[in-house]
């Protein structure tokens, strides 16, 4: 599911620019910021936070270093005064891309790089006092918007009047586990523009993380270049990118699951790489590395439901129509079976999601993952699942999920 040469080209449009149907979007990364220079001589106008103030709170997977993996890692605070700036460590990726918001406003974009400080919000930010009083607490979100580059937090600084406010988790939290599908590879904004992102952000009122690389099995084994399965990395806080083996080797730090928020609800979405025939994984591996997977899933977050999602694995043409492929279809329901019988019978934390039906041809991009309004339909379902079986309420009031979604007709007569 990775070809370096299209993924090479892709990541060089992420920082330059967005094609639709060929036509260059206008203004696709609004929200540039610029970066400034704390010194001896303007010190005395910013207050400095380290990384480790527990005000900060880190979503995804963020190791001890304060760097960010997988797919749509973010930071998010509350903050006082008019002025608010991050600075990058030696590990943040030449011009990687953020997102970021004040509050509920729309998502905004910039490029930030290594050891630098970036200007954020001003008195003149989008939002910014706003509708509240001066000096109320206004809440600032960051997230990384692709699952191979990633950021440092070597500070965060307010001004000098100002503070940092504790924003206090959700109740409830779901985990995505995945491949390229889940993280987004192809789409427009990437990581925030997977179903991934619309099912956790969609919802409005819970924690999410989105613990996906593209190339990666299930199966533990070398897949497009990713040198371990999720069956192994799932467990470990770094994902499989060249960075990672670049900081960690084969020694990446274990994720500390008993100091994060336990997931509810858990869903998993594995299996297309392992199906290629040049990964050589047998339908066998794979049924026993799932076994394996949600065994592991269970001992940490014993009170999570687990859905598993059957894979739709493209479309082709039949006859004058078109019809879904699919992939491992028996060997991921005999999973689900596995775990609702025998020794497991009764306990029904494991639930088997079809997706035939919810995706149509042209619902895949000519790179063979979803488009955007693909991964719209995946995640409504998927929230309207969640709902109905789990006993989640939808919290999001009116603020974006996906970013740049405005398109209509506005011709009255055509």
């Amino acid at each position: 599911m990775r070809v370096l040469a299209l993924l090479t080209t892709f990541l060089s449009l992420a920082v330059a620019e967005i094609l639709q149907n060929g036509q260059i979007r206008t203004n696709p990364y609004p929200g540039q910021v610029g970066a400034i220079a704390i010194t001896a001589s303007n010190s005395s106008a910013w207050k400095a936070h380290p990384p480790n103030a527990t005000q900060l709170s880190y979503k995804g997977r963020w190791d001890s270093k304060y760097i960010s993996w997988w797919s749509a890692p973010g930071l998010k605070f509350g903050f006082t005064g008019d002025n608010v700036a991050i600075s990058f460590g030696n590990y943040t990726d030449a011009g990687v891309l953020v997102a970021y918001r004040v509050d509920g406003q729309d998502w905004q974009f910039s490029n930030v790089t290594a050891n630098a400080t970036y200007l954020f919000i001003t008195p003149s930010t989008t939002g910014v006092n706003l509708t509240t009083p001066a000096g109320a607490v206004q809440t600032f979100e960051m997230r990384v918007t692709n699952w191979a580059y990633g950021v440092q937090i070597a500070g965060v600084w307010t001004s000098s009047e100002g503070k940092l406010v504790k924003i206090p988790n959700h109740p409830m939290a779901i985990e995505i586990i995945g491949d390229s599908l889940s993280a987004g590879q192809y789409a427009t904004y990437e990581g925030l523009s997977s179903y991934s992102w619309g099912l956790g952000e969609g919802f409005g009122n819970v924690e999410f993380s989105i613990t996906a690389y593209p190339g990666i099995c299930l199966h533990d084994s070398r897949c497009y270049g990713n040198l371990r399965g999720q069956t192994y990395q799932w467990l470990h806080t770094s994902d499989t990118s060249g960075r990672a083996i670049e900081i960690y080797g084969d020694n990446p730090e274990v994720w500390n699951f008993a100091a994060h928020q336990a997931a509810n609800v858990v869903v998993i979405n594995l299996g297309t790489n392992d199906n290629n025939t040049a990964n050589n994984i047998t339908s066998s591996e794979f049924y026993t590395s799932y076994l394996t997977l949600i065994t592991e899933v269970h001992a940490k977050w014993p009170k999570a439901q687990i859905i598993l999602i059957s894979l739709w694995n493209g479309f082709g043409a039949v006859g004058n129509t078109y019809a879904q492929g699919g992939a491992f279809i028996t060997e991921i329901y005999r999973v689900s079976e596995y775990f609702t019988s025998g020794a497991y019978a009764g306990q029904n934390f494991v639930h088997y999601f079809n997706t035939t039906g919810i995706l149509q041809h042209n619902d895949i991009n000519p790179q063979y993952h979803p488009t955007d309004v693909g991964h719209v339909k995946l995640a409504s379902h998927l929230l309207q699942y969640i709902k109905l079986n789990f006993g989640f309420v939808f919290g999001a009031t009116g603020p974006e999920v996906q970013h740049d979604t405005l398109y209509w007709n506005d011709q009255q007569d055509y």
